[in-house]
């Protein structure tokens, strides 16, 4: 068809696009490495424990508090009847309130060893346990296993962990409370070799005396017992004030602290404890920025693993209540065209077939043979060659078929040629034919029954795909089944028909002649009409028996180009008849219906597609496999439910829902990365320009030679 001038597509937008999504995937990717985060200790040390190998024997018989950054470890203890509170996996919104809270009535500090994640996500409880006089040791960023940690890993734990806290407080934390620790008793040699590697960083290792276990829930009673020092010694204890339920920790900490309290114990810091200068020190300025910095992003990596699991749980609420409208509508179409009408006479009035062809040499003798072959009683074919270059008019010329007209014009475009075409019909029923469609005999007194009722202005047929051997053809035959025996029919019941296809439409032709004839100005031409005829008054429907087939794109390449066209045109009709939205009538039901369901459907959730991709690819790393594979198994058994119900509406076979598995990759991306496309095109205001389809006669062969299936040519 008609070629306009166009600028170049758009080309930045994909590198947004995949840009775009690699920042998703890191998001999703950083959310997972915080959240879930695990809590508890390791087995318990007494202090008098065999020294493991690689792990020297005053460090698992000495004090909780080491100093590795020597040549001779160094430990220290607590004196008699001191107690340094350690808790452990916070902070936690819910129970490191409750565990300060109770430390503030008895007068008592303690020292919190903090997860630096939690850190981010929860500012104002760090800063309130520096406020109320505590002390804050590191417990890694993601609650890691220093001892089966890589060095990089480790090492990065503590960075962030630092920086966390740096971000937040402003100081920088040198104690050093490992995650699945217990006593010096209970050290490992890689354990013992990462606590060797932090002190090089600058962190003092704090180990305990007393591990109270309480994230076992073993009850309140065994908590205070195990927390309870004995014969008057001092102790580190430690305790839990994130990671799980915390109940029975605060429990026991209201009757820990009073009893001891009775027996002269005081509570304090470690640093406090062993009399040493406070483990915090004011932080660097690249530190503090750092730490905010990457507060910041983790809250937007929050925010968007949020955005995305919202999204996900909209799409399957959108796409389940569509299905459940479409099934009802599709029941209630079926029930209403297949039921017999009494009284209603046939229509057999004389109609004209419109052939508009461009280049369509492949299958235009195939084309016009099934119409003359049409058992239907009065019907004249006009076949507008708009300027081909392929030999396409000659090739109907030489046919000689009666009731046949050629009429040729230089290249003006689809549009045009209908339009000449329309002007030159002595018909007052058109039907609409693409250049390599093929019709039934029976197709086109199918199609223009419907117009035995008066309000009826436009009809669209049952487009079916002719080459449907490949993978590409099968994956399209489908599509065009579920839009065709779905879509249409919830279109017909709700009276908001956007679109007649261009392969198969029959129009009244003083409808027509009333609009002005078929639209230029869009290149979804067929669906700016139907919404034209909707808005000026008339009943558009769908006729299911009416059958074209008609030749789909064979290649990727041509898909594309074919979609692009589609996408874009659409949405230029859609903003076109926007106005429709404030009509009455069946305007106001293609603006309340029709055109909020093409927004939704077929722009705003393709465009959302991509993270489901990008949340399929994270899965894969972090969720569990059983989870994934129900989920898509679940959504693919939705799938196959709605094609093949969607397969027996039209009487067709089953045997193509084999390929959907292989529908959710190459093909879905490009009809959504289509869209992304085309909305970008319309935003920078770019003209698209036609792209035109290479046909290979697939159409045609339906037809084998001209003598065959009963449809030689009448002469």
């Amino acid at each position: 068809m008609a070629r306009h001038v166009a600028r170049r597509d758009p080309r930045a937008h994909w590198f947004l696009l995949l840009l775009g999504v690699l920042l998703l995937l890191a998001a999703l990717t950083v959310n997972a490495l915080v959240t879930g985060l695990a809590g508890g200790s390791g087995p318990a040390g007494d202090g008098h424990d065999v020294a493991a190998p690689g792990v020297p024997k005053e460090v698992t018989t000495g004090g909780p508090v080491l100093r590795l950054d020597r040549d001779e470890p160094v430990s220290r203890a607590m004196p008699d009847r001191t107690v340094a509170l350690t808790f452990d996996d916070g902070p936690d919104p819910r129970w490191t309130p409750q565990v300060l809270d109770v430390l503030r009535r008895h007068d008592a500090k303690a020292t919190f060893f903090v997860v630096g994640a939690r850190v981010n996500e929860h500012p104002d409880l760090v800063r309130r346990i520096l406020a109320e006089g505590h002390e804050i040791g590191s417990h890694t960023f993601t609650h890691a296993h220093l001892g089966a940690a890589s060095t990089w890993r480790r090492d990065l734990e503590l960075s962030l962990t630092r920086k966390a806290i740096a971000g937040v407080t402003g100081r920088e934390v040198t104690l050093l409370r490992p995650p699945f620790s217990s006593g010096p008793g209970a050290l490992t040699a890689p354990e013992y070799d990462a606590l060797r590697a932090a002190a090089g960083t600058g962190h003092v290792a704090v180990l305990a005396d007393r591990d109270t276990k309480d994230w076992q829930r073993p009850g309140v009673p065994a908590i205070v017992e195990a927390a309870t020092p004995q014969r008057g010694r001092g102790a580190v204890v430690l305790m839990h004030d994130g990671g799980g339920d915390r109940s029975e920790t605060v429990a026991a900490l209201e009757r820990l602290l009073p009893d001891l309290t009775r027996q002269g114990y005081r509570f304090t810091t470690v640093s406090d404890g062993i009399d040493a200068p406070s483990s915090m020190v004011p932080a660097s300025l690249d530190n503090r920025v750092s730490g905010t910095a990457m507060r910041w992003t983790q809250t937007g990596a929050r925010w968007a693993a949020g955005a995305i699991e919202t999204l996900l749980a909209v799409a399957l609420v959108l796409g389940v209540a569509r299905l459940a409208v479409q099934v009802v509508c599709a029941q209630r179409h079926v029930r209403r065209v297949r039921r017999p009408v009494r009284g209603r006479h046939a229509v057999t009035e004389p109609v004209s077939v419109i052939v508009p062809a461009y280049n369509e040499a492949a299958n235009i003798a195939a084309t016009v043979r099934s119409l003359v072959a049409s058992a239907y009683p009065t019907l004249e074919v006009i076949v507008v060659d708009d300027g081909s270059s392929d030999g396409t008019a000659e090739i109907v010329e030489r046919m000689r078929l009666r009731g046949v007209r050629v009429i040729r014009q230089a290249n003006a475009g689809k549009p045009a040629a209908l339009n000449t075409g329309i002007r030159a019909a002595r018909a007052n029923l058109l039907v609409l034919v693409d250049g390599d469609t093929v019709f039934q005999r029976d197709t086109v007194y199918r199609l223009v029954q419907g117009f035995a009722d008066p309000t009826v202005g436009a009809i669209s047929g049952n487009t079916k795909v002719a080459n449907r051997r490949r993978l590409l053809g099968r994956w399209q035959h489908l599509e065009y089944v579920i839009g065709f025996n779905l879509d249409r029919r919830m279109y017909d019941v709700l009276e908001c028909m956007p679109t007649i296809p261009g392969a198969i439409g029959a129009f009244r032709r003083e409808a027509l002649l009333a609009l002005g004839g078929v639209p230029a100005d869009t290149l979804a031409e067929d669906t700016d009409l139907t919404m034209k005829v909707l808005r000026a008054g008339w009943r558009v429907v769908y006729e299911e028996s009416a059958i074209a087939w008609t030749e789909a794109p064979a290649t990727l390449r041509q898909l594309w180009r074919q979609r692009y066209r589609w996408c874009y045109g659409t949405m230029q009709a859609m903003w076109k008849h926007r106005h429709a939205l404030r009509e009455s009538g069946a305007g106001g039901k293609l603006g309340r219906r029709g055109l909020p369901y093409l927004t939704v459907f077929q722009i705003v959730l393709p465009l959302a597609a991509p993270a489901v991709d990008v949340y399929a690819i994270y899965g894969l790393f972090f969720l569990p496999w059983t989870t994934l594979v129900l989920a898509w198994v679940g959504l693919l058994l939705l799938q196959a439910a709605t094609a093949g119900y969607a397969l027996r509406l039209d009487r067709e076979r089953l045997g193509p829902l084999w390929s959907l598995p292989f529908q959710q990759v190459v093909y879905r991306q490009v009809m959504y990365l289509v869209v992304v496309q085309s909305v970008v095109t319309a935003l920078v205001g770019n003209r698209l320009r036609w792209h035109r389809m290479v046909r290979t006669g697939d159409a045609a062969a339906l037809l084998g030679p001209p003598a065959d299936n009963g449809l030689a040519a009448r002469r």
